[in-house]
């Protein structure tokens, strides 16, 4: 790749580069140095024509898994890069490091200073701001409109969006929260829930159900501490549900508080029996299994982006 943006130096070339089957638009892959020094990857598709493009982060989950989870995203569920190439947007499935238990709540905003020279940090770096370092990184490759990141994520990613607007705001310029896990974000009690359990400090809530919305709202803790977090959300925000999830009224509430101070929130459901299900699957031939569904959430994403890249 050429230089054609200060800041983007030789040493930031893909380390990898794959094919997909069918496509002529391949996955560059990118080792990012993030807050602490180490390395995390994504893997970069882009449209055709010359750019600057506008550019959507694409990440699901908790964290782990490294470059061999990085890469059978890449290759198995690509069918959400493929839309929206063909929308015109470049793209990035991404990986970070994995969750710390209550490390959001308890850690506070990220402090740096110099000591001897080099970096001093009052935590370690959360997972979200792994995706922080991504951002900075794409924004300065020269096929990528800085001006235009934006953010789509599922599940724990998606309450991964929101710790990171409460934190770092001005990157993105609008995000997707698909099925967002935001129990922490919202300071939800769980300790009592009867199908949470606690071993060793960390909480097992595989089975927590909570779906309704009033149930939802009645466990947050400090109401407060979450209408500052809300005031940090700085661009539009799409909160998609899942009609039969158990934690619906997490999503849902998480909207409604959302539109409380915004009046660009947006929020759509639909019934599907898959978690995730914006991430249709590939087979190995490169051919999507989406149904209509998937298909129609896709197309209401793509065009939620189109209204915010003007």
């Amino acid at each position: 790749m050429t230089e054609q943006r200060i800041g983007w130096r030789a040493t930031d070339e893909e380390v990898l580069v794959e094919q997909l089957p069918g496509s002529d638009r391949p996955a560059h892959y990118f080792l990012v140095e993030t807050l602490d020094g180490l390395y995390t990857p994504y893997a970069l598709r882009l449209p055709h024509g010359p750019g600057p493009h506008p550019f959507v982060l694409i990440a699901y989950g908790n964290g782990g898994g490294g470059m061999a989870w990085l890469r059978d995203r890449v290759h198995r569920f690509r069918y959400v890069t493929d839309v929206l190439l063909d929308a015109g947007y470049a793209c990035a499935w991404t990986r970070y490091r994995t969750e710390v238990e209550l490390g959001y709540q308890t850690g506070g905003a990220l402090r740096t200073d110099i000591r001897q020279g080099m970096g001093l940090l009052n935590r370690a770096p959360l997972e979200y701001e792994d995706e922080v370092a991504i951002l900075r990184h794409v924004a300065e490759h020269p096929a990528i409109d800085a001006a235009h990141l934006f953010h789509l994520g599922v599940s724990h990613a998606g309450e991964m969006l929101f710790k990171l607007l409460s934190h770092y705001p001005g990157l993105l310029r609008a995000g997707v929260a698909a099925e967002p896990a935001n129990h922490e974000f919202l300071t939800l009690g769980l300790d009592d829930a009867p199908t949470v359990e606690i071993t060793d400090g960390l909480r097992n809530i595989e089975s927590l159900e909570l779906r309704s919305v009033e149930r939802a709202r009645a466990r947050i803790t400090d109401p407060d501490e979450v209408s500052r977090r809300l005031d940090g959300v700085d661009i539009p925000v799409l909160v998609l549900g899942r009609e039969q999830d158990e934690l619906q009224g997490i999503f849902r509430l998480t909207y409604d508080l959302l539109a409380e101070k915004r009046d660009d929130a947006e929020w759509r459901s639909w019934s599907h029996d898959i978690h995730g299900y914006i991430y249709p699957e590939s087979d190995p031939h490169g051919v999507p299994q989406a149904d209509d569904v998937q298909r129609e959430a896709l197309a209401v994403i793509v065009d939620f982006l189109d209204r915010h890249r003007a």
